[in-house]
């Protein structure tokens, strides 16, 4: 049994910044990739990030220069530091593991969600 337990969501100002936390426990032997999805209300689920196990990292043009993704393997944790936050960034962030291979992404596992909200 896989388990996601994210934390750092909340409500910032505009121009703020938060740090999103997710620490992955249970067997996650064939795991290669972690990220971020966020949903805001009414619309898709969005890729935010993500990182390799070989510390590659890929973001959303909207979040490129602002967000920054990193892992701490010791701890199976992934983080999202949010900087320069804007009311557009609202939505719940969801954290998932999965498998890159052949360039492309099985995404396995996924959190509960954390709200972040931004005011303007």
């Amino acid at each position: 049994q896989v388990q996601l337990v994210e934390s750092g969501g909340g409500l910032v100002q505009a121009g703020g910044s938060l740090r999103l936390s997710c620490a992955a426990s249970g067997s996650i032997v064939s795991i290669n990739v972690m990220g971020w999805y966020r949903q805001a209300p009414g619309k898709q689920r969005d890729l935010v990030a993500f990182i390799t196990s070989g510390d590659n990292t890929n973001y959303a043009d909207s979040v490129k220069g602002r967000f920054t993704i990193s892992r701490e393997n010791a701890k199976n944790t992934v983080y999202l530091q949010m900087n320069t936050l804007k009311p557009e960034d609202t939505a719940v962030y969801y954290c998932t593991i999965g498998l890159l291979m052949g360039g492309a992404v099985r995404w396995d596992y996924w959190g509960q969600g954390t709200q972040v909200t931004v005011s303007s």
